[in-house]
């Protein structure tokens, strides 16, 4: 299927291409379309994936960054980025924001230094190396989909020399900065358990396939995923998110946040678990969903520390009873709660403070948006590199895996595969349509 034109930007995409041909590339941005500040310090950014979290959370906080410039938003869904454009002019007081259907452009236009992707899980490695192989930086939100794609990601990024930053704030926020320093600090003794409790997922009922709406590209939305008839609540909300062929379900996504302040806590040095026992309840039959709602996993880390993830609890709203407890030798801290309420065994833990370089964990972190922008000009390595995404991600996928085949499993970092289990180990790879690069 063709992607048609956006009647905005007529045969923009076509135009940029044949001016590379013909070695005309733009080499800055006008400064009229810039503002005051000279086009040398602006840094250009295109925006994929223009959902909820896209713009209200990614776009939203790189327009307050007074050294970028959105100047490209690309959505499948025609209305989300007609949306997200309004949200960039009204801004900027401008009507120029240039609007993309295919992500495509967005990646080959040579006016963009970076590229910024908000969109299911799925897309998430695969937009992101085809943005770096074309030499742009990525900001790209998290997880991967499977562990072998965590390496395909560390790959693309040491070989086109760009920044990657995955989009995940925990590190800059104070509560989970705080019990990490109060643990490496010697406030509580030796960590030997870090405890977690998160949402649990949601089920969904099958439904029949109906015609795809108006103003929606559904290939391009599908992608590499298996195709699959369009239904009606597919792509809405957060349904997505408990279909495999396009996500992994609550435990890698919601344990992105709270297993990653776990990890900081182990200090491992393989930086991911190498043993998981996990349970999840079975998903009943004729249901849209088919990860488990209902889970546990108890991991093991190869310096000893155990972590114990699990759900019990319906929650309103997701963050409502999320926490993570570090338990050490003399005590313990915990934040209740998303970016909650601290808590500590004995309070005087908590009334704890650290001059100026007595502290032995690193100083807090900017936020993500910022950080990201920093490393571009600075060359430093982001607070979320592609190879901390992958370590990270590589402990909850095996906690899927683990629910999957009922059994414990064993992982080996050094080759990144399980251990005398070939049936994992066939797990660590998804594969991929190709139909779609058609589209």
């Amino acid at each position: 299927m063709k992607t048609p034109q956006n009647p905005t930007t007529p045969n923009r995409r076509h135009f940029m291409k044949s001016m590379l041909a013909a070695g005309m590339a733009p080499m800055f941005i006008p400064a009229k379309v810039l503002g005051e500040q000279a086009p040398s310090k602006i840094l250009t950014l295109g925006f994929i994936g223009t959902g909820g979290h896209g713009t209200n959370y990614n776009l939203r906080n790189f327009l307050q960054q007074s050294d970028c410039r959105a100047l490209s938003v690309c959505d499948v869904f025609k209305y989300k980025r007609e949306a997200a454009a309004t949200v960039v002019n009204e801004h900027y007081g401008n009507q120029d924001c240039r609007l993309e259907e295919d992500f495509r452009a967005v990646i080959e236009d040579p006016s963009l230094d970076g590229v910024v992707i908000s969109t299911p899980d799925h897309w998430h490695v695969p937009m992101s190396v085809m943005g770096l192989d074309a030499g742009k930086h990525v900001f790209s939100e998290k997880p991967t989909l499977c562990i072998a794609e965590g390496r395909e990601l560390i790959d693309a990024a040491d070989r086109s020399g760009k920044v990657f930053q995955t989009g995940l704030e925990d590190r800059s926020l104070i509560h989970y900065h705080r019990i990490i320093e109060l643990l490496r600090n010697g406030l509580i003794g030796d960590l030997y358990h870090v405890e977690v409790v998160m949402p649990q997922g949601q089920i969904h009922p099958a439904e029949p396939g109906i015609p795809v709406p108006d103003g929606l590209n559904w290939e391009l939305w599908l992608g590499p995923a298996p195709y699959h008839e369009y239904t009606r609540t597919r792509t809405g909300g957060m349904h997505w998110r408990y279909i495999r062929d396009y996500a992994t379900g609550i435990l890698i996504d919601w344990g992105t946040h709270l297993v990653d302040t776990a990890q900081l806590a182990a200090n491992d040095p393989h930086e991911c678990a190498t043993e998981v026992k996990a349970w999840g309840q079975p998903v009943p039959p004729n249901s849209q969903s088919d990860i488990p709602a209902i889970y546990e996993a108890h991991y093991r880390y190869s310096n000893g520390v155990t972590m114990h993830v699990h759900n019990s609890f319906d929650a309103e709203w997701l963050g409502e009873k999320s926490d993570i407890t570090l338990q050490g030798s003399k005590g313990w801290v915990a934040v209740k709660g998303w970016r909650g309420q601290l808590q500590a065994s004995d309070p005087k833990i908590l009334r704890t403070r650290f001059a100026e370089g007595e502290s032995r964990f690193w100083p807090r972190p900017v936020g993500e948006h910022r950080d990201f922008l920093d490393c571009i000009r600075n060359g430093q390595p982001t607070t979320y590199t592609a190879e901390t995404l992958h370590k990270l991600c590589i402990t909850l996928h095996m906690g899927l895996i683990s629910m999957d085949l009922g059994r414990t499993l064993k992982f080996d970092p050094q080759s990144e595969r399980f251990l005398d289990d070939e049936q994992a180990n066939q797990r660590l790879h998804r594969t991929s349509r190709t139909d779609w690069m058609r589209a």
